[in-house]
């Protein structure tokens, strides 16, 4: 039961959301090499860059700061656009997701939460069988 009450699913699904993006942005540089004619230096080093910063995040999630920098990488993501038009919509879908996964999943801790205070409060949760 302890499990159940600690397993975040906002973090499962920020996470989830930050490894699917990492994908994405790790493939806009060859786009950005080829297409947006960037160097590749400071192709690999936006595009990779936002990758690897994803994939530190998704596995950060447990601190509440590491969301704030997902709302960064998000606005990140979104500016892309100005060098590959197509990363506005990409970038969009994604900071939805994100928003979507973010707020949903804070919902549903306090649900739990409240869930488990009124389970414990009726003396549920107290040295009864649990089975």
């Amino acid at each position: 039961m302890t499990d159940e009450r600690e397993r975040s699913p906002r973090r499962g699904m920020c996470a989830a959301v930050l490894s699917l993006e990492a994908i994405t942005l790790g493939l806009t540089t060859p786009v950005m090499i080829s297409i947006a004619d960037v160097a590749a230096g400071t192709a690999v080093a936006v595009g990779v860059g936002l990758a690897v910063v994803c994939l530190l995040l998704a596995g950060m999630l447990r601190a509440e700061w590491a969301y704030t920098l997902g709302w960064v990488v998000q606005v990140l993501a979104v500016a892309l656009g100005f060098v590959i038009p197509l990363m506005f919509v990409l970038g969009g879908i994604f900071a939805l997701l994100w928003g979507s996964a973010y707020f949903l999943g804070r919902r549903i801790e306090r649900e739990r939460a409240e869930a488990f205070a009124a389970y414990d409060e009726a003396g549920g949760g107290v040295g009864g069988s649990e089975g």
